[in-house]
C-alpha cells in the first residue's frame, strides 16, 4: 500500500528511526480515518488505506482544514495537531511526486502557532544532591551513579545513553562518540568525574560486554529501566519535584549556559539541528539573571 511505501522511504532513504516512522504511520492514519468516515465509514487500516488510494484526488484544502477543526474539536494540543499536518505535508508530497495526485492539498495551511515550553530544570546544588544521594556499594548502584553521572556530564538523551557502547568511550581524550537522532553521529566531551564513575562500575562486570549500561541479566537496560531507577532514585533523595532524564539534559544545558558556555557549542554537544532550540535555554538563564539582580543590586 502506498502509505507503507511512504513509511518505508522514510526508514531507508532518509534515515528516520523506528519510532519516527511509527509516529509518522500513526499521524498519516488518523487522518485516514477521518477522509474514509466522513465519506463512507471504512473502518478496518486496510479498508480506509484502498479507500484513500481510490479517493486520493477529492482530498482538497477543504478537507484538510475540515480535519484540523475536527482536531480543535476533539481536544488535541496545539503540538499534536502541528505534528500531524507535516507528517500530512511529508505524506501529499511524495504523492505528488509519485504522479498519485496533481497538488499538495496541505500546502498554504499554516501551522498552529505553538508557545515554546520553558524547560523545567534543578539547581546545580539540588542536581549535586541527587548524584551524590547515589549509592555504590554493589555494582548495579555502581552502575546507577556511573549512568546518571555521564547524563549530567554530557547531556545525552536517555535513548544515546541505552545504545552508548564501551568502543564509544575515548577515556584518554575523554570524549564520547554518541550516535544521535537519525543515525547522526557527534563527539561530546565528558567529564572526568563522570569518566571515573564509568571505571569504577565497569571494574566490577565483565570487561567484554559491549554495551556500557546493562541490567541485573548483562543484557543492554532498557530506556524504561533507565527512567524507573531514576525515579526511584528521587523518591529515595527526597527532591519532591519530577525529574526524567530529558530534565538532567536540560540542567546540563542550562547550567553550562549559565556558567558562560557559548550557545553553538551547546548546540552541537546537545546535537539540535537548529540553534532556535537550543535558544530556549537562554530564557531559563535570563530568568536566572533577573533573578541574581534583584538579589543583588543595591537599587532594585
Amino acid at each position: 500500500m502506498i502509505l507503507d511505501r511512504f513509511i518505508d522511504i522514510l526508514a531507508a532513504e532518509k534515515g528516520y528511526s523506528a519510532h519516527t516512522c511509527r509516529a509518522y504511520r500513526s499521524d498519516i492514519l488518523n487522518f485516514l480515518e477521518f477522509f474514509a468516515d466522513r465519506s463512507n465509514g471504512a473502518d478496518p487500516p486496510a479498508a480506509v488505506q484502498s479507500y484513500f488510494e481510490a479517493n486520493a484526488g477529492d482530498v482538497d484544502k477543504q478537507v484538510m482544514k475540515q480535519y484540523l477543526a475536527a482536531q480543535v474539536r476533539a481536544g488535541k494540543q496545539k503540538r499534536t495537531m502541528s505534528r500531524r499536518l507535516s507528517a500530512l505535508k511529508a505524506f501529499f508530497d511524495f504523492l505528488v511526486r509519485e504522479k498519485l495526485i496533481p497538488a499538495n492539498p496541505a500546502d498554504g495551511i499554516p501551522y498552529p502557532k505553538l508557545g515554546r515550553p520553558i524547560p523545567r530544570v534543578l539547581t546545580v546544588d539540588d542536581v549535586f544532591r541527587l548524584l551524590d544521594s547515589i549509592k555504590t556499594g554493589t555494582w548495579l548502584e555502581k552502575r546507577n551513579h556511573a549512568m546518571f553521572e555521564t547524563f549530567y556530564s554530557t547531556g545525552m538523551r536517555v535513548s544515546e545513553i541505552h545504545g552508548l557502547n564501551m568502543g564509544h568511550i575515548d577515556f584518554h581524550n575523554q570524549v564520547i562518540r554518541v550516535s544521535g537522532k537519525g543515525g547522526k553521529q557527534r563527539i561530546v566531551p565528558v567529564g572526568r568525574r563522570a569518566l571515573a564513575a564509568v571505571r569504577l562500575y565497569r571494574d566490577t562486570v565483565s570487561k567484554d560486554l559491549v554495551p556500557v549500561f546493562v541490567n541485573k541479566d548483562f543484557g543492554r537496560l532498557s530506556t524504561r529501566s533507565i527512567r524507573r531507577i531514576l525515579d526511584q532514585i528521587v523518591t529515595r533523595c527526597g527532591l519532591h519535584v519530577p525529574v526524567s532524564p530529558h530534565v538532567l539534559r536540560h540542567c546540563f544545558a542550562t547550567h553550562m549556559l549559565d556558567s558562560g558556555a557559548d550557545l553553538r557549542g551547546i548546540q552541537e554537544i546537545l546535537g539540535h539541528a537548529s540553534l532556535s532550540t537550543t535558544q530556549v535555554y537562554t530564557h531559563v538563564s535570563m530568568d536566572h539573571l533577573m533573578q541574581v539582580y534583584d538579589n543583588a543590586h543595591p537599587r532594585r
